[in-house]
Order: C-alpha cells, then structure tokens, then sequence
C-alpha cells in the first residue's frame, strides 16, 4: 500500500443499519437513522429540506452497499476511512458497518481503516422533543470498568490493529479518543487514565504489531449533552497522558454558532480558517490535524412538529449554503497550511463522510450529486489515491462546481457532473428538486 502526499481521513458515523440490538429495543425493528433523513422538513425560511442520499436509503452493514462506498471514497482520494466506534460496559455498539461489511470487502485492502473511539453518552435524541431543551435521556452511559476497557483494547488489537490496512500514522497503529476528559474522570484522575494507555501501547507491542500513535480530540466548548470544555487540557498534561497528537472532530466544536437559526457556510468558514495556526500554537511541542467540515445542520433530529428554537442541540443554529464550491475553499485554506507546515505527515480529517442528519457529508446527494467528493480530488489530486483496483468510475470527471445553485442543478440534471447516475430514472428525481429557494 502506497504512501501518500497527504492522508484524507473522514469521519464515518455507523448508524444507517438495521438489526441493532440497542435500536431494535428502542425505536422497533429495521430502524436506522435514516428514518430521521426522510422525515426531515424545513424548519426556517429558505432552510433546505430534506437531504436526499443520490444512493437511495441502503443499509450500510450490506457488503455490497460497503463496497460501493469503498470504492467512491479511493477512487476520490480519501485514504483513511475513521469509523466512530463505540464500546460501551456490555461491548459494541453500532459495529455491523465494519465489522460485517467493511472488513468482509475485497475493496477494502485499497483503502486504510482506523478507529474513533465515540467514549461519550449515547442520548436519545432520535428524535429529541424541543421540551427537553437539549437535555436528553441517556441510554448507554459511557461509565466502563477497567476490566471492559481491557475488552475493548484486546478487541482492537485481535479484529483491527492486526490487519495490514489499518491506518498508521507515522509508523504507529492511529488511534483517536474522542472526550479524553470523559476518559480521565471515568478512570479517576490523569495519572490512572495513562497508566491505562500506556498498558494498551504494551498490549500491542506484545501483539508484535509496534507502536500506537494515540490521538484526541480537542474542543473549547461541548455540543452533546455532557461535554466539557477541553481548557483544561495543555501539552503538557496531554504528552503525560501519552497523547501523541491531536485533531478535531468539527468546527462548531471550536466556533460555537452565535446567530439563529442560521449562518451562511461561506461566512462562517471564514471564521475558521485560522484554526490550525491557533490550534498548533496553543498545544506547542505537539502535532495538531486540521479538520474542515462539510456543513452543520442537526434539524432532523429535532421532532419535526416542534417549533425549531434555540433551545440547545439539536435545536440549534445550521450552516446554510454549504455547497461544492465553499467546501472546496475550505479545503483549500487548508491544504496551504498543510503545505507551509513542518508536519511529517500531512492529515486532514474530513467531517464527514456521512453524518447526514447533522448535515455534514461526502456522499453524492440529489442536490449536488459527486460535488464535495470532486472537490477533494481536486484540491489534494487524483494521484493522491491508490490506483490497485477498479473504482466506482462510472464515466463522471471533474468538472468546476457552478455556484450558483440553479446552475449546478441544471448540470446535475442534464448529466454533467453526475455521469451516468444522472440516467433517466435519476433525471426523474432532479427534476422534482427544481423548488429553488423554497427549500422543500
């Protein structure tokens, strides 16, 4: 597996499949997320709903329906696929995706896999109703024993860590924590938490599968229920909990939303693009990742019959407008900070591959069809992907993302920038989508 110029990581949330057991308990069988997609309307002037997937509603755990996605995200250049990845104190939670799907595809020994542990509350908020005023039930809490953590750690190890396609970042096996300060209360304090890390390291060099590069996420102020702020944390406290870099998961992580309901992406972008130099500085002495998202819009976990107020996530401000052409200048701030970067490895991680009802995503839609997904090959290269096996390339190329919505509808309807998914049927469902500004 080659080397890249820069590693592509996007962030892929595992929640559109059937047969959970936890989701079967507490919404009925063959429920998915994507109940909340279709149901999804628009909850302000001008507030474009719902998001239709270009794919159809599939169920990602299929391996067919992986191996689709498989061969889109390489053939696109994304390099690394970072599942979110839970675990709770009676084992996985939400694990079908990868490992029913995802490790069952011949594709996928073209593309590397790493884990996000998602060590946070599961809440529901599928949907939340306004009166809860972002203050959801919880239904797993992530409070674990040491002696399920040391579960989990050797599930990774004997499932993931051992495969030759699990992503390594500057020679160790990349592993990301997403709240470390949920961690380090849940263990009872900094010196127990790394005590823990550093016998997971000694697990997987006892493995003979070297050294981990352990990763967190950092932020400055919550989004779910029962987040803090990471102020706390500063390099040195992060390299003596055997931290070894750091990312973030998404901008509003970092620039809460002050305007409701909504402020336009190209505007709010802006406000971001100094994250990386502001970040690096902050945590001197330590690698920090940039993160570029693709859009914000929590509506469709909102009851929809609710009236939409600021009433905390996710009744909560959305990014409007995030189309191809201002994701693709985003990724292009950041690719020059990567470039002008003294970083060994040049990463950026994506939000998202397909976080569709918090509206940040990479798959082709009805509205914009391949558009984000064209404007990663553009900016980072088409030479940036592996080139060993046959992609998803159905006659699609390149093509400059028109900004204007009406005109790069009328390009996805007459097949330009869809290729041959724009085919009769698909017309069909463009066409249906040809409300511009009345955001149904």
């Amino acid at each position: 597996m080659k080397e890249h110029k820069y590693e592509i990581s996007a962030v892929y949330f595992p929640n559109y499949h059937a047969g959970d057991p936890h989701n079967e308990q507490w919404h009925g069988k063959g429920w998915s997320e994507w109940e909340l997609v279709r149901r999804a309307g628009p909850r302000f002037a001008g507030h474009r709903m719902p998001k239709e997937p270009l794919w159809g509603y599939e169920d990602e755990a299929d391996v067919a329906v992986m191996d689709r996605k498989i061969r889109t995200a390489v053939e696109y250049g994304i390099t690394n696929m970072l599942f979110d990845w839970y675990w709770y104190e009676d084992g996985p939670f939400l694990n079908k995706p990868l490992d029913e799907a995802f490790l069952r595809c011949d594709s996928a020994r073209n593309i590397r896999f790493s884990l996000l542990w998602a060590n946070h509350d599961w809440t529901d908020i599928h949907p939340l109703p306004r009166a809860y005023r972002g203050r959801p039930r919880c239904e797993l809490p992530w409070n674990i024993s040491e002696t399920s953590f040391f579960s989990a750690v050797d599930t990774m190890i004997g499932r993931y860590f051992s495969r030759d396609n699990y992503f390594r970042l500057n020679g160790g096996l990349f592993f990301c924590l997403y709240d470390l300060n949920r961690f380090v209360k849940n263990f009872g304090g900094t010196e127990r938490a790394a005590a823990l890390l550093a016998e997971m390291r000694r697990r997987v060099r006892a493995a003979g599968l070297g050294d981990m590069h352990i990763n967190a996420v950092v932020w400055e102020s919550g989004i779910l229920c029962g987040e803090e702020s990471m102020l706390n944390f500063d390099s040195v406290r992060l390299k003596s909990l055997g931290v070894d870099s750091l990312t973030s998961y998404v901008w509003v992580h970092e620039h809460p939303i002050d305007t409701f309901p909504s402020v336009p992406y190209a505007q709010y972008r802006k406000v971001c693009e100094n994250d990386f130099d502001r970040l690096s500085a902050k945590y001197a002495g330590m690698a920090y990742y940039p993160c570029v998202t693709a859009g914000w819009d929590a509506s469709p976990r909102t009851v929809q019959s609710d009236t939409f107020d600021n009433v905390g996530y996710p009744f909560s401000p959305v990014l409007t407008d995030n189309n191809p052409y201002e994701f693709e200048q985003a990724l292009r701030s950041v690719k020059e900070k990567l470039d002008a970067s003294a970083l060994q490895t040049r990463m950026v991680v994506i939000n998202a591959w397909n976080e569709w009802t918090e509206g940040s995503y990479l798959e082709p839609d009805t509205e914009h069809g391949y558009g984000r997904l064209e404007a990663v090959r553009r900016v980072f290269g088409a030479g940036n992907r592996h080139g060993t096996i046959q992609t998803a390339d159905d006659g699609r190329q390149d093509r400059p993302y028109y900004k204007t919505q009406e005109e790069n509808h009328e390009k996805i309807i007459n097949g330009h920038t869809a290729g041959s998914d724009a085919s009769a049927e698909r017309r069909g469902v463009y066409a249906k989508r040809a409300d511009f500004g009345t955001g149904r």
